[in-house]
C-alpha cells in the first residue's frame, strides 16, 4: 500500500521538468451516469443578475492539459474480480478476515484511497490573501499515478467567492475538475447565488454529476431535474457509492434565488437516504459514502457524540447505510468518530486544506474498513511545482476575469471586516436617500457579510479585492417595515452581522420609533426575502450594482485615501498630545507616521514594543504589522528586533484601564526597518 509523502513528493517532482500527463482515456469501470464532458451551447447570453457576460466554453480553443484517469487497474498483490483471467470472486474466501483467501493465500483485499474538497468558494489563483489550486492540482495528479485506487469528491461551495470564477459563474473551478476527475460534487447553498440557471449551466459543463438527494421543486414536488440523488462507479473492481446532500441551509440562501424549491430536512432526509442506500447496496456497492453539505461547528478531533451529531446528522445512518461521511459548510477541520466508529471529515474551507482517507474492501468477505482519516494541509503541498492547468484556464477566460483587475484607488489604513460592513450600510443609506427621495428612509444595512480574506489590507484596491470580499449578488431595495419590528430586528438587534447606518431623518428621530408606525429603510435581498424580518418591498435600485460596487464609488472618489506623496512624520511628543487629547479608549481615524529605535519588545505573538526617540521620549506600539497591515508580527519574515530603527504608521490610541493612560499607536504598520 503506497503512501503520500510531501517531502519525498516534492524531491520527486523538482527531479521532472513537468508534471507526469497521463494519456486522455476514458476512466474504466465508472458508472455511466457520470456522463463526459458537454460544454454548455449558451451562446452569448449574459448573466441573469446584469453584472457580466460569460463566453461561451465552446467558442474558446481547447488548450486544456489532458485530465488524469482514475486507476481502475489490478494493483500489484490484489485480485480484480472482474479479471476473466483471475479466478471468480465466489472462489475466493477470508473467514479470518486476515485480507488473504483462506486456501490460496492471495491478497482479497481493493485499497481506495478518497479524497474530498470542501468550500473552495472559488480561491482558484495564488495571492497573498489565499493558496491556490495549481499546487493543490499536482499533490493530486501525483496521487492518481501512485495511490492504489482514487476517488475524489466535492462536498459543495466549490464556485462562488473568488474574482476569477465570480466572473466566469463557476465555469473555470468546474473546468478544472473536470480536468482532475471529480466522481461527484455535492451541491452547497453558495451554488445558488448566481440562481439555479448557473447550476443547470455548470451542469452541462460538468463530466460528473451533480448530488442533491433532498432539493425539491416546489411546482412539482420531485427533485430537481439538474441532481441526482447518488453515483455508482468503481474502482479496482469494488463498487462505491456515493450519496449527496445539502444540510438544513435554506436560511443561508437568498429567497431571491431560492423561492422556487425547498429542502427534504431532519427525519425526511434520513429515510431518503437509508432508501437510497438500500438501492445501492442492491446495486452492488460495496462501500457507500455520504457526503454532505452540513456539518459540526467546531474544529476538534477524537470521538463525537450522537446528541452533538443530531444537528445536521441521523446516528441510525450509521449502522449499516453508509462508511463515512465527508462534510462541509461549516468550514472547520475535523477527524471524527461517532458512536458506531463511522468517520466524519471535514477540510476547513477557502482552500486551506481537503480530507484523505484509505478504506480497505475485502470481496472475498464483503467487509469493508476505513484504516486511515486525516487532515491534509495546504501547507502539504504549497511548496510543490504549480500545475499548468490554471494558467492554461486563466487565458481561456482573460477577456472575463480580466475586468476585476482594475485598480480602484488606494487604501491608507487596515480596514476590517466590521468596518467595511459598517460602511456599507452607511452607503445604503446615502444611496437610498439618493435615489428615493419622496421617502423618509431611516437607515440602510441589514444582514452584511464578508468572505476571505475578511478585511482590506493598505495599499492599491482592485475589484477582484472587494469581490472576493463581498461576493455576494444582492440588489438593494428599498423596503416598509412596521415600528416594531424595525426596532426588534435591525436597531436593537442582537445579531452581529446585522449593520445600520442612520440617515439624517433617523438620526433626527432620537429613537422615538412608534411601534405601529410605518418606516423606510434600504436593505438587499437577502435581508429583504428573509420572512422573519417582515419587510414589505417598495422599489428596486440598479439591477447589477451590489454592495461591493458601492465601495468601489467609493474608493474611487478617494474615500479611503490617496497615495501619499511622501512621508511627514509627527514627533513622539506630538503623538502622546494627540492621544491624551482623546475621549478616554477612542482612537483617532487618521494614521500617523513615526520613527524610532525599538527599545523593548513585551508580545512576540502581535509585536507589542516600545520605540524612542533617541531624546528619552517613548512611544508604546501595540501590535506591528507589514507594510499592508494584514500580516501579524508572528508571521513576519524580519521582524524588528530590540536595536532596530524602523518607521511605522497607524492611529492613536487613548487606552484607559485601572486608573491608568497609555497612549499608543494601534496595529502599526512596519513601513521601514533600518
Amino acid at each position: 500500500m503506497k503512501r503520500l509523502f510531501p517531502l519525498l513528493l516534492i524531491l520527486t517532482l523538482l527531479l521532472t521538468s513537468c508534471a507526469h500527463m497521463l494519456p486522455q482515456i476514458p476512466p474504466s469501470g465508472v458508472d455511466t451516469n457520470m456522463g463526459t464532458t458537454v460544454l454548455p451551447d449558451i451562446g452569448d447570453s449574459t448573466d441573469p443578475d446584469g453584472d457580466a457576460t460569460v463566453a461561451d466554453p465552446d467558442t474558446a480553443p481547447d488548450t486544456s492539459p489532458e485530465p488524469p484517469t482514475a486507476p481502475d487497474e489490478t494493483s500489484e498483490g490484489i485480485l480484480d474480480p472482474e479479471d476473466p483471467e483471475l479466478p471468480a470472486e465466489e472462489d475466493h474466501t477470508d473467514a479470518d478476515n486476515d485480507g488473504e483467501c483462506d486456501d490460496c493465500g492471495i491478497s482479497v483485499v481493493i485499497v481506495l484511497d478518497l479524497f474530498a474538497i470542501n468550500d473552495l468558494h472559488g480561491k482558484f489563483c495564488d495571492s497573498d490573501a489565499q493558496v491556490g489550486v495549481d499546487e493543490l492540482t499536482t499533490y493530486l495528479k501525483h496521487a492518481y499515478d501512485n495511490e492504489d485506487h482514487v476517488l475524489l469528491l466535492s462536498s459543495g461551495d466549490m464556485w462562488q467567492g473568488s474574482s476569477e470564477s465570480n466572473l466566469t459563474k463557476g465555469y473555470m473551478i468546474t473546468e478544472w475538475m473536470n480536468h482532475l476527475d471529480f466522481a461527484a460534487m455535492t451541491l452547497g447553498n453558495h451554488e445558488y447565488d448566481w440562481g439555479e440557471t448557473w447550476i443547470q449551466n455548470n451542469a452541462t459543463l460538468a463530466g460528473f454529476p451533480f448530488l442533491a438527494i433532498n432539493i425539491y421543486d416546489r411546482n412539482t414536488n420531485e427533485q430537481v431535474s439538474y441532481c441526482q440523488s447518488s453515483v455508482l462507479v468503481q474502482r479496482g473492481g469494488a463498487r462505491i457509492g456515493i450519496i449527496g446532500a445539502m444540510g438544513d441551509c435554506y436560511s443561508s440562501i437568498s429567497g431571491e434565488m431560492s423561492g422556487g424549491i425547498y429542502f427534504k430536512t431532519g427525519n425526511d432526509l434520513t429515510n431518503l437516504v437509508k432508501a437510497e442506500s438500500q438501492k445501492l447496496r442492491e446495486a452492488g456497492a460495496d462501500f457507500i459514502i455520504y457526503s454532505i453539505h452540513d456539518g459540526y461547528g467546531s474544529s476538534s478531533s477524537g470521538s463525537i457524540s450522537d446528541s452533538a451529531l443530531s444537528s445536521y446528522y441521523a446516528p441510525v445512518l450509521s449502522e449499516g447505510y453508509v462508511d463515512i461521511v465527508f462534510e462541509g459548510h461549516s468550514h472547520q477541520r475535523y477527524v471524527l468518530t461517532d458512536s458506531k466508529g463511522v468517520y466524519h471529515l471535514q477540510g476547513g474551507g477557502d482552500n486551506k486544506g481537503i480530507t484523505h482517507a484509505e478504506a480497505t474492501i475485502n470481496f472475498a468477505n464483503g467487509k469493508s474498513q476505513v484504516t486511515t482519516a486525516e487532515l491534509v494541509s495546504s501547507s502539504s503541498y504549497a511548496g510543490l511545482p504549480d500545475d499548468p492547468i490554471v494558467e492554461t484556464l486563466m487565458e481561456k477566460y482573460k477577456d472575463q476575469v480580466s475586468a476585476g483587475d482594475a485598480v480602484l484607488g488606494y487604501n491608507e489604513a487596515y480596514r476590517s471586516g466590521d468596518y467595511l460592513r459598517q460602511l456599507v450600510a452607511d452607503l445604503y443609506a446615502k444611496v437610498g436617500e439618493e435615489a428615493f427621495p419622496d421617502y423618509d428612509i431611516v437607515l440602510g444595512g441589514g444582514f452584511l457579510s464578508v468572505r476571505s480574506p475578511y478585511n482590506l489590507a493598505v495599499g492599491e484596491v482592485t475589484y477582484s479585492q472587494l469581490q472576493m470580499i463581498m461576493p455576494f449578488d444582492n440588489t438593494l431595495v428599498l423596503c416598509s417595515v412596521k415600528g416594531s419590528d424595525l426596532k426588534k430586528k435591525f436597531i436593537n438587534t442582537s445579531n452581529s452581522n446585522y449593520f445600520i447606518g442612520f440617515t439624517d431623518y433617523g438620526r433626527s428621530l432620537n429613537g422615538a420609533i412608534d411601534n405601529n408606525a410605518t418606516y423606510y429603510i434600504i436593505v438587499d435581498t437577502y435581508t429583504s426575502t428573509y420572512g422573519p424580518n417582515k419587510l414589505t418591498e417598495i422599489a428596486r435600485y440598479k439591477e447589477g450594482v451590489y454592495a461591493r460596487d458601492l465601495l468601489a464609488d467609493y474608493i474611487r472618489a478617494g474615500g479611503m485615501g490617496r497615495v501619499p506623496a511622501e512621508i511627514t512624520y509627527t514627533s513622539i511628543p506630538d503623538i502622546l498630545k494627540i492621544g491624551n487629547a482623546l475621549a478616554d479608549n477612542a482612537q483617532t481615524d487618521e494614521s500617523y507616521y513615526v520613527r524610532g529605535t525599538v527599545v523593548s519588545i513585551t508580545n512576540t505573538t502581535y509585536g507589542n514594543v516600545t520605540i524612542d526617540d533617541g531624546k528619552g521620549n517613548t512611544l508604546f506600539i501595540y501590535g506591528v504589522y507589514d507594510k499592508t497591515g494584514a500580516t501579524r508580527y508572528d508571521g513576519l519574515t524580519d521582524p524588528p528586533r530590540v536595536g532596530d530603527t524602523v518607521v511605522l504608521c497607524g492611529p492613536v490610541k487613548k487606552y484607559v484601564a485601572g486608573g491608568e493612560i497609555t497612549v499608543e499607536l494601534m496595529r502599526a504598520r512596519l513601513i521601514e526597518k533600518e
